[in-house]
């Protein structure tokens, strides 16, 4: 089995996130390592899960690259390619890696964050299949009457929240988005993210796989707006085989849904500290990850 990489310890730590540690290259480049700790109800659980960092690190090279031609975003390449790297390879913060961390490693642009969620949604489900249950709405827009659970939108909607340093993000009203970043700015984000969520849906249905909502972050390079972060993974992302896929009741994500479930039926008041998950659900979890990570990329995952 592959080792977990909770933490790392690097010099030049900038910050460390949820599931990222970053850090500071110099010139306007960032080394983001994508460890293997799993996040639910926004708490950080002491127990990770091995090799879900690479996962996460590759499947957004993987998007990135996709959809670079048509979006720009922060990605140069991930540490161990060298290819991409050029010059870059021999810095000594990505020379010195080993391969167990230049796998889950990306080489990225310095940005300034846009301080929105830009959240796509295809399918009603989750979170949005809950509010329109409750008042027949998603993100305080009035949406048709009668529509079933996972049934898929006639277009994509874009649904923003705010973007939380810590408790939980929350949805954002057109008018509120417009308030937060400007009209301009929120027309830009709605279009490209939208164009994102379009090309990697239709790219996972030819790979018979759904791509049901996703969660992006945009920031400012050179004054130009580019997609930052992690793109299109199962952390960020809902995913669905497109044979479980049925109006009125929303199939098993490939995500980290069986930590939410194991959680609930714990009992777990959701304040931290989280306690400590059984094996069986991490290698679960694991096992889920991998699978999208194949069938969406058409790879195995590098170790």
């Amino acid at each position: 089995m592959t080792s977990a990489v909770y933490e790392t310890d690097l010099p030049g730590l900038m910050y460390r996130g949820k599931v990222r540690d970053t850090y500071d290259l110099g010139d306007g480049l960032m080394l983001m390592l994508a460890s293997d700790r799993i996040s639910a109800f926004d708490v950080v659980l002491p127990t990770p899960v091995p090799g879900k960092g690479a996962v996460l690190a590759q499947m957004s090279a993987f998007w990135f690259d996709m959809t670079g031609r048509t979006v720009p975003n922060h990605m140069i390449g991930m540490a161990y390619d060298r290819e991409n790297l050029g010059d870059l390879a021999g810095h000594p913060g990505i020379q010195k890696l080993s391969p167990a961390l230049a796998h889950r490693a990306m080489v990225v642009r310095r940005a300034a964050r846009i301080d929105m969620e830009c959240v796509v949604r295809g399918y009603v489900t989750g979170q949005g299949w809950r509010e329109y249950v409750e008042s027949g709405t998603l993100n305080g827009s009035l949406m048709p009457a009668g529509m079933q659970e996972a049934e898929r939108f006639d277009t994509p909607l874009f649904t923003p929240s705010t973007k939380a340093e810590s408790g939980h993000d929350e949805p954002l009203t057109r008018a509120d988005g417009e308030n937060l970043v400007g009209v301009d700015l929120y027309r830009r984000l709605e279009e490209l993210s939208l164009l994102v969520y379009r090309i990697g849906h239709d790219a996972a249905l030819s790979k018979g796989m759904i791509l049901a909502d996703t969660k992006l972050e945009f920031g400012f390079i050179g004054g130009e707006v580019s997609l930052i972060d992690e793109l299109l993974t199962p952390d960020s992302s809902r995913f669905w085989d497109a044979a479980d896929w049925r109006m009125g009741n929303s199939p098993p994500a490939y995500d980290k849904q069986f930590v939410r479930n194991w959680l609930t039926d714990y009992g777990w008041d959701k304040e931290p500290p989280g306690p400590a998950l059984p094996q069986g659900v991490v290698c679960e979890t694991g096992k889920r990850y991998q699978e999208a990570f194949q069938r969406l990329t058409g790879r195995s995952v590098l170790t």
